[in-house]
């Protein structure tokens, strides 16, 4: 496995430099790397150790920490969450050397020959918006796209639509959103009334449940 060749280019690259950002949640830190991760588009969760095993090297290479319990990657961003055994203080420095090192001497974010359906699995966990049955539907999508995701990426997450039934639109929070109760205070206060404004008909905006 330590073999195996990745997808993105191991020689010749520019020093990769990587900077750490808080997010709402406080088990979950951002770190955003100064290269792209991964293709525009793939998103990579995981919330065990044995998940990333033969799919993602970095994840891998992370959850050999023991405090780590859930990473997400997606764009140029990794963003990993902690147990209740240490604080940030103690360890966001080194966390950040240890990812920036591991970019520069290795670099390799997915395998190549990961298997397809793991790959699959992998961004299901981290999801991508459902298809739109109606033009309320894709309203929804519209405004999340353009005026939510940037945001929530920004804090280390991500937001899909699931589903708009009886004014009531269902949504996914990955990464640093999931479980985070100000994540659901983002939802009630910023995103409910954003589609509440541009949407006639949506009464609530929910989180659906993992």
């Amino acid at each position: 496995m330590r073999g195996r060749k990745s997808m993105q280019e191991t020689t010749k690259r520019p020093p990769v430099s990587v900077y750490a950002e808080m997010t709402p949640n406080p088990a979950s830190m951002r770190f955003v790397s100064s290269r792209l991760l991964v293709q525009d588009g793939r998103l990579l969760e995981f919330r065990t150790p044995d998940e990333p095993t033969g799919v993602s090297p970095l994840a891998e290479h992370v959850f050999n920490l023991p405090f780590v319990t859930a990473v997400f990657i997606s764009n140029n961003f990794i963003t990993v969450t902690r147990n209740n055994s240490i604080t940030w203080d103690l360890v966001q420095r080194e966390l950040r050397e240890y990812i920036q090192d591991y970019l520069n001497r290795d670099g390799r974010v997915v395998y190549e020959d990961a298997p397809s359906q793991a790959l699959a699995d992998a961004n299901e966990r981290a999801t991508t918006h459902a298809d739109a049955k109606g033009p309320d539907d894709e309203k929804i999508i519209r405004v999340l796209e353009e005026y939510i995701r940037p945001t929530v990426e920004g804090d280390g997450g991500h937001i899909a639509f699931k589903s708009f039934d009886d004014g009531i639109v269902t949504v996914s929070l990955r990464g640093s959103c999931s479980g985070c109760p100000s994540s659901m205070i983002t939802l009630k206060q910023g995103i409910e009334n954003l589609l509440k404004h541009e949407v006639p008909g949506v009464r609530e905006v929910v989180a659906e449940e993992l």
